[in-house]
């Protein structure tokens, strides 16, 4: 075998993936290990090195064919410089974190935030595959967003694709989200936000089979809505309104081909995506709607691993 491999790296709280991808964006092989991060950022560090040269290892392929390492954060970071501000899940503070791999594992490395290599993933061999100009939502705890122009990731001045943190719900109805803000579509399309409303609408005394759920979570909501609940469909309502609403903003700017939508939040299915189109129809002007599809993700918790490999190819 002669042709190159990429490493993708999804580094996360509990456990680290790495995985092993061609030149067309297809993945070869993967594997897992733990984080541990309460040893410490150097045994992080190392544990990272230590799965990367496992899984080429193991595989068919030989370290000579690896011609690089792509890396996803959760957390703030210095792109351009390769250095994690401040990533709290793994416990990282202004570490050079690109210097230190690069150095460990003799290859070119680089990183980028999860939200950003997933949308990568997506657009390289995933639900945007083929497509210069798409944009990805990952509707989970929060609401993250990657945007891929001409087949790159765009970045902007360093922190393009905030998408939960756009502005969409109107001042009298807003709540502050996390950011400090109010009014972000972190704060109705997310998980987290379902569920609020949800917990609301029971505090309310509203009549819901959800009063008899003991620890609401998003896919009851949906559940709900699909048996009919009226209440649980009021609040999938107002997630997918919201989400549409600012893919209506989000298409006047930049005109993308495909929206693709991830997340736990995305496996709700017809319910949610049939009205975020309705909504989003409704909202963008009819020549910015031409050609334009609202998908769910197909990678799933592949789509960090892949897209990271892919930093070497497409950023």
């Amino acid at each position: 075998m002669s042709e190159n491999i990429y490493v993708g790296v999804d580094l996360g709280g509990t456990a680290i993936k790495v995985g092993i991808c061609n030149e067309e964006g297809h993945l070869l092989h993967k594997y897992e290990g733990p984080t541990e991060t309460a040893k410490g950022v150097d045994t992080v560090i190392g544990n990272i090195e230590k799965y990367v040269r496992h899984i080429v290892e193991e595989s068919p392929y030989s370290w000579d064919q690896l011609a690089g390492v792509g890396a996803g954060f959760a957390g703030f970071m210095n792109i351009r410089e390769g250095i994690i501000i401040l990533a709290p899940n793994v416990g990282f503070k202004d570490v050079p974190i690109r210097a230190l791999l690069e150095e460990r594992l003799g290859k070119p490395v680089k990183i980028d935030n999860d939200a950003n290599v997933a949308a990568l993933g997506e657009a390289w061999s995933g639900a945007g595959r083929g497509i210069e100009n798409c944009v990805c939502y990952t509707l989970g705890t929060g609401v993250g967003g990657g945007i891929i122009i001409n087949g790159k990731i765009y970045q902007g001045g360093g922190m393009a694709g905030e998408l939960g943190h756009i502005t969409v719900v109107p001042d009298l109805e807003a709540i502050q989200c996390g950011c400090g803000k109010m009014g972000c579509l972190e704060t109705v399309s997310s998980a987290t936000g379902i569920i609020r409303m949800a917990k609301d609408a029971v505090a309310r005394g509203d009549r819901t089979s959800l009063s008899l759920v003991e620890n609401i979570a998003a896919k009851e909501v949906f559940d709900a809505a699909k048996a009919g609940d009226e209440v649980a469909l009021r609040i999938v309502k107002r997630a997918a309104y919201y989400l549409g609403k600012s893919m209506a903003t989000v298409a006047a700017v930049l005109n993308p081909e495909v929206f693709i939508i991830g997340g736990g939040v995305s496996k709700a299915g017809d319910i949610l995506f049939d009205e975020v189109r309705a909504v989003f129809a409704k909202l963008a002007p009819e020549p910015l709607q031409r050609g334009v599809s609202i998908v769910p993700a197909e990678l799933g918790n592949d789509a960090g691993v892949v897209g990271a490999a892919g930093l070497l190819l497409r950023s």
